[in-house]
């Protein structure tokens, strides 16, 4: 069986069903090629499913500490059972929504593994072993995304070790809980736990953890994982783990301090995740991938091969879904013969940890490194009435601009609601703003957003509410 359509998307993910949703909304005749569940990792196990967790495990940290405002529910309890539920409820509305807008714009959802015959040619493996092959006129898009890297004698055994996958379906709390890499994934998976009653043990490989982020904003977070008890172990290395017959794992540490070895409940390995780029035909074709796995894009998201695209993940960094969506929408475009590419300034970074870390543009540690004079503007969220009102005082804004022309170049916030508050950031750096811009639009009070205002006004030296430096 073959059929051939104006284009065809290899994956449906936040990238994928976004492109094949754009294709079929300019007129093409548009399939979408997708081996497991549409939503792809973000939607099913990875940005949705951990938010849903984090929410809860915020509402529960604030409920079990109500009394000191006044307010008493009785004991707070956790319920695992029934948030898991909840939390597959919310994932299966979701993806039969992306489903829904599929169909309403015209794009053939093909449920089975793709894989490259000849450059706009996939043969399409089905979970029944049939074999279904489609062609497009215009050009295939690949958006196969990226999956979680294992570390050699750490393999998942979805008991005692685990990946992200497994860590957001957890149905018993672990006591204990040791968590390999100290990156986005892991901090932010580690912490929910840890608010959940875990025992919880960082190991980092390198010196710090979330390497890139801004370092003031890395004390923060650290500062509080300890706080509630935690350890971070950092220029520590995972050496191997003991996987106990009845359950439970020892993991041994190489530490500055000397070889330990700890004992828990759950061993959660977040390393980062790799390219989904070989086995679907791609080397076959001659499109070119890099030593990490990344597919060659151009602006446009073309490969060297005509006809062939890529987006998201397996087009390189950053591996980011709203990255994903937009690479997915330029590349609709493109094959529809609109004049479009990747002219954005900045791609927003969040960390949903506790407090959650957003960052736009340059930290102040890589504008130095490229040479630009900065001053640089800090205001705490400790000072702030409406962070007080809420209960959440940790963090701060960090604005910074360049000396000579006061143009912003990039912009940190470490606190509450930092992941709704950056897009004012990305709109003012996209809109090439001053501090002077940023301190002189008048901001509503009482609000968290008062803090961005502040430090623009402190990178100047006339910040209100703090003493100026």
């Amino acid at each position: 069986m073959s059929d051939t359509f104006d284009a065809i998307v290899l994956g449906g993910g936040p990238g994928g069903y976004v492109c094949a949703i754009r294709l079929g909304q300019l007129g093409l005749k548009t399939a979408c090629v997708e081996t497991e569940q549409v939503g792809g990792v973000c939607l099913n196990w990875g940005c949705i499913p951990s938010k849903a967790l984090i929410s809860n495990a915020h509402l529960f940290h604030k409920a079990q500490g109500a009394g000191e405002v006044g307010l008493s529910f009785g004991e707070v309890k956790l319920d695992a059972e029934k948030m898991q539920d909840w939390k597959d409820g919310i994932v299966k509305k979701l993806t039969g929504g992306v489903r829904g807008l599929l169909k309403n714009n015209g794009v053939t959802l093909i449920e089975g593994f793709g894989k490259f015959v000849a450059p706009k040619t996939l043969e399409v493996t089905k979970s029944d072993g049939s074999k279904q092959r489609v062609s497009a006129s215009k050009g295939i898009v690949v958006a196969t995304g990226s999956s979680t890297i294992e570390v050699p004698g750490f393999e998942f055994d979805g008991k005692s070790v685990i990946g992200a996958r497994e860590a957001v379906s957890l149905r018993k709390i672990p006591e204990r809980l040791v968590v390999v890499g100290g990156g986005v994934i892991g901090l932010e998976l580690g912490m929910v736990y840890q608010l959940f009653g875990a025992k919880l043990t960082v190991v980092e490989l390198t010196g710090s953890l979330l390497p890139g982020m801004d370092a003031d904003a890395i004390k923060v977070v650290e500062k509080v994982i300890k706080k509630r008890g935690g350890e971070v172990l950092v220029n520590s290395k995972a050496e191997s783990v003991t996987r106990k017959p009845g359950g439970g794992a020892s993991v041994v540490v190489a530490a500055p301090t000397g070889k330990q070895t700890i004992d828990c409940d759950q061993v959660l390995v977040a390393v980062g995740m790799r390219p989904r780029s070989r086995g679907i035909g791609l080397e076959d074709i001659g499109v070119q991938i890099d030593q990490r796995g990344f597919v060659t894009t151009d602006d446009t998201c073309r490969t060297n091969v005509e006809g062939v695209y890529a987006i998201g993940d397996v087009s390189g960094p950053p591996m980011l879904a709203h990255k994903a969506s937009k690479e997915g929408e330029i590349a609709a475009e493109v094959l529809a013969g609109k004049k479009v590419g990747k002219d954005w300034v900045t791609i927003p970074g969040i960390v949903f940890t506790d407090p959650e870390i957003a960052q736009v543009g340059l930290t102040e540690a890589q504008a130095k490194e490229q040479g630009k004079q900065v001053k640089s503007g800090k205001f705490p969220f400790s000072v702030l009435g409406r962070a007080m009102s809420i209960r959440e005082t940790e963090g701060f804004v960090k604005v910074v601009r360049e000396l000579e022309t006061n143009l912003v170049l990039g912009i940190t916030i470490c606190g509450p609601s930092a992941s709704d508050l950056i897009s004012e950031a990305v709109l003012a750096l996209e809109m090439a703003a001053t501090a002077e811009d940023l301190s002189l639009s008048v901001h509503p009070h009482p609000t968290l957003g008062e803090a961005l205002m502040e430090a623009s006004a402190a990178s100047l030296g006339h910040a209100i509410h703090i003493a100026n430096r």
